[in-house]
């Protein structure tokens, strides 16, 4: 498995990360930590994770930290904090939420550091400067590593960096934002951000909750999957005639090179600049697996990635 510096950190990651939102939801605790062991078989070292993750919120960090057990050092832990827990949607970065919700994660991840502690959602309600105060005397005190942020607007996240200069505070050095070859709004704004700032990206549904799987198409949307389901409105975002279209022209491309769309999707976003790690979820061994493999097989030559542009723009002329 490939590892990729953070930024301009000296953290290093896995190519492909380990995303934990399914677990203690969608899958039991056996059936993850099975995919967490393997995982870590595999060279995965980044566990992505927050407490709002699970039936209830906080599963998932219980079960992540009980399968890493003595394997805790192999991993990098991401978990988040902002975000209610009751899924009310409230957001709160404020120091006092902050320091309260770090012990709580660290109890249920049962480790006495975590690696990267990340921003989930913006809070209006709080100034950035606060937040980042109160992260900096967090990781000070050895309670996390580095920091990180995730959802911010280019000028949310360059207003952070400034005042992290300024009051010479510790810096976010990666951000989480969905990003995919369905979804690339971020290649106006943010992305130069990051490049200028030597922030890292961690895109997350990199697959397009699973349009770029191969499994869907006009004809064809599984009733019981995410899409189908219109789960969190996926379904209306990402199953729309030119999307359903674009994925088709994808596939094909990926075909005329003896590849899966699934291997072009994860291999295209690990060919962007600001790339650190892709964020991958699994509810089984065997996507974890493919995932992982996708990381190798392909790199795009920079008359492929043209194409993809011309495909992604609708230039298929």
């Amino acid at each position: 498995m490939e590892l990729r510096n953070i930024g301009n950190s000296g953290l290093k990651v896995s190519a492909v990360g380990l995303g934990c939102n399914n677990f203690g939801w969608t899958i039991a605790a056996d059936a993850s930590r099975d995919i967490i062991h393997r995982a870590l078989d595999l060279g995965v070292t980044l566990f992505d994770t927050a407490p709002v993750y699970g039936e209830r919120g906080g599963e998932s960090e219980q079960i992540l930290g009980a399968a890493l057990g003595s394997r805790r050092q192999d991993a990098v832990i991401v978990t988040k904090f902002g975000v209610a827990p009751d899924r009310s949607g409230r957001t709160d970065t404020s120091r006092a939420a902050i320091m309260k919700e770090l012990e709580r994660s660290l109890h249920r991840l049962d480790t006495d550091y975590i690696d990267i502690y990340m921003l989930h959602w913006p809070d209006w309600t709080t100034p950035m400067a606060e937040t980042l105060r109160a992260l900096d005397d967090i990781v000070t005190a050895g309670k996390a590593r580095y920091i990180g942020c995730a959802n911010l607007s280019a000028w949310r996240l360059v207003e952070a960096q400034w005042i992290a200069t300024h009051d010479r505070l510790h810096r976010y050095i990666v951000t989480q934002n969905e990003y995919s070859l369905a979804q690339r709004a971020l290649d106006s704004e943010l992305l130069p951000a990051l490049q200028a700032y030597d922030v890292a990206l961690m895109p997350y549904a990199p697959l397009a909750n699973g349009l770029l799987t191969g499994k869907y198409s006009a004809g064809n949307i599984p009733g019981e999957s995410r899409l189908g389901r219109n789960l969190w409105n996926t379904g209306n975002r990402y199953l729309a005639a030119e999307k359903l279209q674009l994925a088709q022209q994808l596939a094909d491309f990926a075909a005329r090179h003896g590849h899966s769309l699934l291997e072009l999707a994860i291999s295209w976003l690990l060919s962007r600049p600001p790339v650190c790690s892709v964020i991958g979820g699994a509810t089984r061994v065997e996507q974890l697996q493919a995932n992982v493999a996708a990381a190798s097989v392909w790199r795009l030559s920079p008359a492929e990635l043209a194409e993809v542009d011309r495909i992604c723009a609708g230039d298929t002329a």
